[in-house]
């Protein structure tokens, strides 16, 4: 319930500043037509946000013939967390990242990246996914989807009025001066409110995913490795796409590495280290993890079937460490 009213907060306080822009470019008719573009904005992000998301980020979707064992993975970590199987997408991408969508649990879909698969092993991808499914179970998919629509409308909305030189300036109590101020101002105000959405809700998803894959320290190791891989490669279609960002476990675009007010995530050092308490907390310390060694993934072509990356059934204790990944 808490998450719902906190998602409707944000929206509404996105609408509103929407709203404000319109007024300082167009005075009470600005407004008007602002909070229409608004709803139209927000109706249209909700049903359809997903499936533009996937388009743009050239995500193709894996069933249990073309991916066998991330999608039986993917369904064992649902059903922990106790979600419906969502859909399976893989990015084809070398940087290793993953990202989750969707209005609600019943139509939602995680994606990740080829590049994900060939760096991580069974325990790590496990914490990846388990923290992309801790977005979708929290409906963080709805709120960060309709932040990124609505903050790129507003910031598209301030260049219009730029443009137009601030609309009736009778109405304007700042004239041309306010409509110069909201360029700079109101997709900087946006952008904040993304952010931030995107901070606070990163740490959540970071200990609800260690605790459905039972596993903090390999999603620590995750983390790692991602934020490594991510500075080697680059995601084209996120680069293209930079509203969407925040939609991903590590930030996909090139530079932002520190935590702070303008970064889309936490700094990976900070997760880490939350992680590692929440190891503690659980009774696990670092000899609890040890990375097995790297999974070959070689379900390289899109329309190739039967291979994939040989993900082992997902289970719990020790034993799992003693065997290795793949029994």
């Amino acid at each position: 319930m808490f998450n719902l009213v906190r998602t409707g907060v944000l929206i509404a306080a996105l609408t509103a500043l929407f709203m404000v822009v319109g007024y300082f470019i167009g005075g009470q008719t600005g407004i008007l037509i602002a909070l229409v573009v608004a709803l139209g904005t927000n109706l249209f992000a909700y049903w359809n946000a997903d499936k533009m998301v996937l388009s743009m980020q050239n995500a193709r979707e894996v069933d249990a013939a073309s991916a066998p064992d991330l999608f039986g993975m993917v369904g064992e970590l649902a059903r922990r967390a106790g979600l419906p199987m969502p859909r399976v997408y893989i990015i084809d991408t070398e940087q290793p990242n993953a990202f989750a969508t969707g209005r609600d649990p019943q139509n939602a879909a995680v994606a990740v990246s080829s590049g994900l698969l060939r760096t991580l092993n069974a325990d790590e991808l496990a914490g990846v996914i388990s923290h992309e499914l801790t977005h979708i179970r929290n409906r963080d998919t709805l709120t960060m989807t309709i932040t990124a629509t609505l903050a790129g409308a507003i910031s598209m909305l301030a260049q219009f009025g730029l443009f137009f030189g601030g609309g009736n300036r009778r109405d304007n109590p700042l004239g041309g001066i306010g409509a110069l101020l909201m360029v700079f101002l109101a997709p900087l105000a946006a952008a904040m409110v993304q952010m931030a959405v995107s901070r606070t809700r990163e740490y959540e998803a970071d200990r609800g995913g260690a605790e459905i894959s039972g596993q903090p320290l390999a999603l620590a190791s995750a983390l790692s490795k991602i934020s490594n891989g991510a500075a080697r490669n680059v995601n084209v279609a996120a680069e293209q796409n930079p509203a969407m960002a925040h939609l991903y476990i590590f930030n996909p675009l090139s530079g932002a590495r520190m935590d702070n007010l303008f970064a889309t995530h936490p700094a990976v050092e900070n997760r880490i280290a939350e992680l590692q308490k929440l190891a503690a907390e659980m009774g696990r310390d670092d000899r609890g993890y040890r990375p097995a060694p790297r999974p070959s993934y070689t379900d390289t072509a899109p329309r190739q079937t039967g291979g994939g990356w040989r993900v082992p059934p997902v289970g719990d204790g020790e034993d799992r460490h003693r065997r290795g990944p793949w029994g």
